[in-house]
């Protein structure tokens, strides 16, 4: 079955047969299992293992953590993509919006304040969950509007626990 993934900007198209996976002309084992009771997933290609934590949004997209960063990816089979195709669907990038908990967790610490400008990739809260600190970074450029948490306060998946503003030029 063929998937188109999106990853930020850029796209992927991988076809799975069973336990492989073909991209780019290579042909990668490919074995995903999820943790029992937690968010997190081995992912194991070509006998590399990478542990990442990944939450589920609607229509094929992911909210996933690995190594600290946080990264939105979206995966369409061939139905959902010709729908797509057909109707039509604006996805917009930009720093702005709330950043949320991908999983419950203890806040560690802040990184940013209030009114503070902030780039892709630049942290803003340390999250510790299943004994690991993942530190969540913006995803573009934007101005922090508001804090919501603060160290030590205690979080579900999805709590908001930064506000970020569109930046202004």
């Amino acid at each position: 079955m063929k998937y188109w993934v999106s990853v930020g900007e850029s796209q992927y198209l991988l076809e799975l047969s069973g336990d492989a996976v073909r991209y780019d002309g290579r042909t990668l084992r490919v074995e995903l299992r999820r943790v029992p009771g937690t968010p997190l997933y081995h992912l194991t290609l070509d006998g590399r293992t990478y542990l990442l934590a990944a939450a589920a949004g609607g229509e094929g997209s992911w909210s996933i953590l690995y190594r600290g960063e946080e990264i939105e990816a979206e995966a369409l089979d061939e139905r959902r993509r010709h729908l797509r195709e057909l109707v039509g669907t604006a996805r917009t990038h930009s720093g702005a919006g709330q950043i949320k908990a991908p999983m419950p967790g203890l806040v560690v610490r802040i990184l940013a304040v209030e009114g503070q400008r902030v780039g892709a990739g630049d942290g803003l809260v340390v999250l510790e969950a299943m004994k690991m600190e993942n530190e969540l970074k913006a995803s573009g450029p934007g101005v922090v509007g508001r804090v919501v948490v603060a160290p030590g306060d205690t979080v579900e998946r999805g709590a908001v626990l930064v506000e970020l503003l569109p930046a202004a030029d």
